[in-house]
């Protein structure tokens, strides 16, 4: 199992909002979680932070070899719900926190599969076969109004709303999570990223950063490009492969 990450904090932000974690679980297990935080620059910070410590924790208890798909899926939404409720609870608590929250997506990579939770709009790839697949749906105004067909995909990346998402963990006392489950094999590469990369890099570049197989390079390659195509945000990028 392999596993390469990095966080920046992009050319025109002074602080870095972005929350990441990674490791391995016995039996050749990989797990990432990737937060991107919003509320303030305290609050932010906090949101993400917090969402990935506590979601982390819960993985490494609670995960157990051999465990199923669905005991997977609600080991994750569980360990999402409970980080919801304390960085809502904190927020209510505390008024220089109010109104802090966070993206969220998690991942287990096992047996040629991988498991993933998700809410708000930071996303995984699948790369495979010199391929883009994105696996989560954004939960954004911008896609939803792409699915009611008021948007195109295209019209989508330069509406000025882009970045209202319609879903954070901690916002609310209860959080709705979306779940999928996808076949990787040897050699595919799951991609867990920020908006940071996705607004200022298009599926073709990334395909192109990693088309040579030299895999620890390359979220060092995507967080530079989109500091070339301008950096206006954090960036993080977290690369998992057999």
């Amino acid at each position: 199992m392999r596993i390469v990450a990095k966080t920046d904090v992009g050319l025109k932000r002074s602080n870095n909002q972005d929350s990441y974690a990674a490791g391995e679980l016995p039996g050749s297990v990989a797990w990432a979680v990737v937060c991107d935080g919003m509320g303030g620059a305290a609050g932010g910070n906090f949101a993400s932070s917090t969402a990935v410590k506590l979601i982390s924790e819960r993985i490494s208890a609670s995960y157990r070899a051999g465990m199923s798909s669905n005991s997977i899926r609600n080991m994750l939404t569980s360990a999402i719900s409970a980080a919801n409720v304390s960085v809502y609870d904190i927020s209510k608590a505390n008024s220089e926190l109010s109104g802090m929250g966070t993206t969220v997506v998690a991942a287990i990579v096992s047996d040629n599969s991988v498991c993933i939770a998700h809410a708000g709009d930071s996303r995984a790839y699948l790369l495979a076969n010199g391929e883009l697949r994105q696996l989560t749906k954004d939960h954004s105004v911008v896609q939803e109004m792409v699915d009611r067909g008021r948007l195109t995909p295209d019209e989508a990346k330069d509406d000025p709303r882009k970045n209202l998402i319609t879903r954070a963990l901690g916002v609310d006392e209860e959080l709705r999570i979306d779940f999928c489950e996808e076949y990787i094999k040897n050699d595919d590469v799951l991609l867990i990223c920020t908006d940071g990369l996705t607004n200022y890099i298009e599926p073709e570049e990334i395909c192109e950063l990693t088309s040579d197989g030299k895999f620890y390079e390359y979220a060092e390659r995507l967080v530079n490009r989109a500091n070339e195509n301008g950096g206006g945000d954090n960036i993080t990028v977290v690369t998992v492969s057999y």
